[in-house]
């Protein structure tokens, strides 16, 4: 790894890979990208990030549209937008973004490339970095990071070739940041994917002592002819669910309210488990590329869906043909004991349960019902597979 200091204190790096092209080590900066995080300064920081890629397909997360409702218990029921995410605002910026770069809906961003498309998608951990502060677990935020982009690029199909990270803090900790970078490492392996250079940015005074923010990128090829795009899905089709390691990176500021209600601290037994919250609330999030990329070449897979902010309600619908929706059968999987206590601590309703997290479900698989009693039958490894719902006609998302 070679580290160069440049004229404003950042830290530039970049891996010098053997048998490739020299040229391939450079950072790679696609154009025409939009990453727009907005920061609060007080106590509840959160941070909501729209992004958008242009390319034949454009990636916008974290589009809720979250209502608050009252409680049927009391009236007191959090809700996201409580926890000081403004969707409204990310919402019109998406809005506004779409009238440069029409074609919002994907998971990630396809450039033609010969009979190839390379598909790039870009994120972070969102306020989960908070809880790395408090918990001291900086050693597994990194194969988040490296999750939330490849687990973006593999629903079109793509195998990722190459990831780059930022790491930014005001006064670099050189041990801390190895931790991360270790972590990333750690993500890129389990993704089969490089990581190919990145950035580290020492800034004085622009994050408080001790903290630090993270962002990816990552870039995958597809054949033009294997892209998973959704088209051909059709009413009775399968829903397939691939299980979570827990709340993986989004909602963390909905989770940090709650936490805070609920009197508990990180170093507290999850109620009626052997682990602590911070342990359970810090599980990194499962990368899903090599899974994912075996089922697909058994053939039936249509479309693949991120479950991140959003959850099932906003998710699933970005890879239907317009006029489908779906039904998710609500007791065809066991969902994990941190929702559980997230629900019950928060007072949080189903609906928005289900909007925000990812209840246990990191990925869901749209395939034909003949491939669907194929791959559940083969199931994939020591990985569980649930049948969680199936296409219907008509719009949206309903729980039975």
């Amino acid at each position: 790894m070679n580290t160069t200091f440049a004229s404003k204190t950042e830290l530039s790096r970049t891996f010098s890979l053997s048998k490739q092209n020299p040229n391939l080590s450079r950072p790679f900066k696609p154009t025409c990208e939009f990453s727009l995080h907005s920061k609060s300064s007080s106590s509840s920081t959160t941070t909501t990030t729209t992004t958008a890629h242009v390319g034949l397909s454009v990636s916008a997360k974290e589009r809720l549209n979250v209502v608050s409702k009252s409680s049927k218990s009391g009236g007191d029921s959090l809700t996201y937008k409580d926890s000081g995410v403004d969707i409204d605002a990310g919402s019109e910026l998406v809005r506004r973004i779409a009238k440069m770069a029409p074609g919002i809906g994907g998971f990630g961003g396809l450039f033609p490339l010969g009979d190839s498309y390379l598909v790039a998608g870009t994120d972070g951990v969102g306020t989960k970095l908070k809880l790395a502060f408090e918990t001291g677990i900086h050693d597994t935020i990194g194969i988040d990071l490296v999750a939330m982009s490849v687990n973006d690029i593999v629903t079109s199909g793509a195998k990722p070739l190459f990831f780059l990270d930022y790491f930014a803090t005001s006064h670099l900790d050189v041990d801390l940041a190895e931790k991360v970078i270790k972590g990333i490492v750690d993500g890129c392996q389990q993704s089969d994917c490089v990581l190919l250079g990145g950035e580290t940015a020492e800034m004085p005074d622009f994050y408080a002592d001790g903290e630090y923010d993270l962002s990816g990128f990552a870039v995958g090829v597809v054949k033009k002819d294997a892209v998973i795009d959704g088209k051909n899905i059709v009413a009775g089709d399968v829903l397939i669910g691939l299980p979570s390691s827990g709340v993986h990176s989004n909602g963390f500021s909905l989770v940090r309210r709650v936490l805070a209600r609920s009197g508990l601290s990180l170093e507290d037994k999850l109620p009626g488990e052997s682990i602590t919250l911070g342990e359970a609330l810090m599980a990194p999030t499962v990368i899903y590329v090599k899974q994912v990329l075996d089922i697909i070449r058994e053939g039936g897979v249509k479309g693949i869906a991120h479950i991140t902010g959003g959850g099932f309600t906003d998710n699933i619908p970005r890879v239907f043909p317009k006029g489908l929706g779906a039904t998710i059968f609500k007791d065809s999987w066991e969902v994990p004991p941190v929702f559980k206590w997230i629900q019950e601590a928060g007072r949080i309703e189903d609906a928005e349960m289900m909007r925000t997290f990812n209840m246990g479900i990191g990925m869901v698989l749209v395939v034909s019902p003949e491939a669907s009693l194929r791959i559940l039958e083969t199931g994939n490894g020591s990985k569980p597979l649930y049948r969680i719902g199936k296409v219907i006609s008509g719009e949206g998302v309903s729980y039975s």
